[in-house]
């Protein structure tokens, strides 16, 4: 079976589905595995590690999309890409399917197998294949740090002979993958952290870890089939902005981590709270990229209120830690390819009626195959 990783175009892109490790696995399974050249040049991997490995370096992107059996990337690829590939072909990488419909359609049209890894079920068996938790685990620590290269100030408690340092206070909206990390790589930082999440669960995972937990009482919550929060009412929402504006006001730094998936992320921090916090305190919106959690945020950017409040906005937070990054995410995908492949036939095998492959396998045999895609 030959499988083809290409490079990714996205230019704000700096990680790769697969690494040398992940091509040395591959390989020992009988794989035949193809790399774009450069592939690694933002991730610390060069063109000569992957043929170490076993890997063959390609410099033929569309006739290596054409020939391939199998095909792992980051980002979702392009209408024009897609018809390059052959019938029967296996496409994996985030697709973003809710937002898709017209690349799931030529998916389709293809007879191109598509996999979307935001839709790996969350469970213990798919644990290792998870590429929203693994991405999810570096962007909460890269959030903090970013924060902490934008303050003035330091993290830590100093007791000095010039006076007292007060510690740094972090809030955390939102204690999934991202905000645990966040908390956790807060407070080995010396930052006093509070915390809120809709989820009681989530909220004794974050005291867990040391934080203060902000508890609002909004009724019913609860989470999804797939772990995520589920979305509040109007009412609900308007509850927990009103108590977290205090917090906000009298916190350095404010990390938001909400995302709904398949929609476009909560309003949580409105621009009369943004106002009322001190000037230099900085906030870091992880959701930004889909359209973000902070009124006035904007994608890609670091901007500055005028009453000096830095409102951070970056596409990608976990490439900016891009090897770690691509280690996690290519053993996401070797775990994947492993965990389906016919040894005998040294092919990758796909059973519809998988329980992993039922909630990721978009498309199949020239049709959608996903119940939530199908209508």
């Amino acid at each position: 079976m030959k499988i083809f990783a290409p490079k990714e175009t996205d230019p704000a892109e700096t990680r790769a589905s697969l690494d040398p490790a992940a091509v040395k696995k591959l390989v020992s399974l009988g794989a035949e595995v193809i790399i774009e050249s450069c592939i690694g040049e933002h991730c610390d991997h060069p063109d000569l590690a992957y043929t170490a490995a076993g890997a063959t370096i390609t410099t033929d992107r569309s006739g290596a999309l054409g020939s391939a059996d199998l095909i792992t990337r980051v980002r979702k690829p392009s209408l024009d890409e897609i018809s390059l590939l052959k019938a029967g072909a296996i496409h994996i990488s985030f697709l973003d399917p809710f937002n898709q419909m017209d690349l799931i359609t030529r998916f389709a049209g293809q007879k191109v197998s598509a996999i979307s890894l935001e839709m790996i079920p969350r469970t213990t068996l798919a644990q290792k294949m998870d590429a929203i938790s693994s991405q999810a685990n570096l962007s909460g620590y890269v959030a903090v740090i970013v924060a902490a290269n934008s303050m003035n100030t330091i993290f830590p408690m100093m007791m000095t002979p010039a006076g007292t340092i007060s510690p740094t206070k972090v809030f955390v909206l939102g204690i999934g993958v991202a905000g645990l990390q966040a908390i956790a790589t807060a407070k080995r930082l010396g930052a006093r952290v509070t915390a809120f999440d809709v989820r009681p669960e989530a909220l004794e995972q974050a005291e867990s870890l040391g934080a203060k937990a902000l508890r609002v009482d909004l009724g019913e919550t609860g989470a999804t089939d797939q772990g995520y929060a589920k979305e509040l009412t109007p009412e609900q929402l308007e509850k927990q902005i009103k108590a977290q504006a205090k917090v906000c006001a009298q916190s350095d730094i404010v990390i938001t981590t909400a995302k709904v998936f398949g929609r476009k992320p909560p309003i949580l921090i409105k621009k009369d709270v943004v106002d009322s916090m001190q000037y230099g305190s900085v906030i870091v919106d992880l959701a930004a990229e889909n359209g973000g959690n902070v009124e006035g945020i904007i994608s890609g950017k670091e901007t500055v209120t005028a009453n000096g409040v830095k409102l951070i906005g970056l596409a990608n937070f976990e490439g900016r830690v891009s090897k770690h990054a691509t280690q996690v995410l290519a053993a996401n995908f070797s775990n994947m390819i492993e965990h389906f492949w016919d040894k005998e036939a040294a092919v990758f095998k796909i059973n519809p009626a998988d329980e992993i492959l039922k909630g990721c396998l978009i498309t199949h045999d020239g049709a959608i195959v996903h119940e939530r895609f199908k209508s």
